[in-house]
């Protein structure tokens, strides 16, 4: 299968700050997130200055994608400028017939996998004939660089820490019902298994994976524990340093520069705890590269690249709008061309 282009498709974010509540909006649209959590959270990416850190990443990714792989790169967002709406038809006039979809999003689950296919088949009927056709990749959360790049942030925060700070992993929480919907347990069996993998990988028998950014309303079941009321057990238990990798999230997201570097430190700093945190993927060389090879497995027919675990990896057993998933993480999905308009 030969490409044309690629399509970095991400969730999106504000540049400045009167852009903040309108992206925040689009972000809850449909979603039963109340008023005052979206108050909360504006005034995160104001102490930012409104801008949100993903944007300079992925200005970053996209540089390095056209030098690992010699092709136009596009990007297109879910919730703010550029659209994914916009980049499609951009590639459309610009001739591209089939693009490779390269997502910042290493899960499977309803908003870190299917929306961004829902996502796709919006775009093209939105551009009508002669959109391109589009390839969506698979998910990324057992690939040997994926794993490598968490576990020497790992070695590297240790550096800084204790030799007896606690290694707690992290990922966004969320409901479980939405945990539940494309098969038990999916999106946070994923996480589990990732955070087995780069434990191991950085030389760890021993951790804790909590959750974190819960936005919702207050009645709904989340994942749980939440990584303060965790940290709050720790400190009671007598921890004295911790050190977090946000596994979750394969850039250093607000979620990570305010949730984590903001209030997770202080709580911990209050509580005697020494803080570290690891980073994330983010703008790091190899993450292009990882895009790029997951490109190869369907350029050269390879197998796909994956850390194994003592268990099998956790893939999809539901379907998605009547079309089955395919184990074990929704591989290469094709939005043909005869499907637009």
């Amino acid at each position: 299968m030969e490409f044309d282009a690629v399509l970095l498709q991400s969730f999106g974010g504000p540049d400045g700050p009167e852009q903040v509540r309108p992206f925040l909006e689009n972000v809850a649209r449909g979603r039963n997130v109340p008023a005052e959590r979206l108050d909360e959270v504006a005034e995160h990416y104001r102490h930012f200055g409104g801008v949100s850190p993903i944007n300079s990443i992925n200005l970053a990714l996209v540089a390095q994608l056209r030098s690992e792989l010699d092709l136009p790169v596009y990007v297109g967002n879910r919730n703010w400028e550029p659209f994914i709406e916009d980049a499609v038809a951009d590639m459309r006039d610009n001739g591209v017939r089939r693009a490779a979809v390269f997502t910042t999003s290493a899960w499977s689950g309803y908003s870190s996998c299917t929306q961004y296919s829902e996502d796709i088949d919006r775009a093209r009927r939105a551009a009508g004939p002669g959109a391109p056709d589009l390839v969506k990749l698979r998910r990324y959360f057992d690939h040997p660089l994926f794993v490598e790049m968490f576990a020497e942030g790992i070695e590297a925060a240790a550096q800084t820490a204790p030799d007896d700070a606690r290694l707690v992993f992290t990922a966004h929480s969320i409901p479980v019902a939405a945990d539940n919907r494309l098969g038990p347990d999916l999106y946070s069996r994923q996480v589990r298994y990732a955070a087995s993998l780069v434990a191991a990988a950085a030389g760890y028998a021993d951790y804790d994976l909590a959750w974190q950014s819960r936005s919702g309303a207050g009645q709904a079941p989340w994942l749980a524990p939440d990584v303060a009321d965790h940290l709050a057990a720790l400190a009671a238990a007598g921890a004295k340093a911790i050190i977090v990798c946000p596994i979750g999230f394969v850039a250093d997201h607000i979620e990570v520069v305010w949730d984590l570097d903001t209030e997770l430190r202080a709580q911990a700093e209050s509580a005697g705890i020494a803080f570290a945190r690891t980073g994330t993927p983010g703008a790091d060389r190899r993450f292009a590269r990882l895009a790029a090879d997951l490109i190869d497995e369907l350029r050269c027919g390879r197998q796909p690249a994956r850390v194994t675990g003592p268990d099998p990896a956790p893939g999809c057993a539901a379907s998605v709008n009547g079309e089955p998933c395919r184990p074990p993480h929704c591989v290469a999905e094709v939005r043909p061309n005869q499907s637009a308009g």
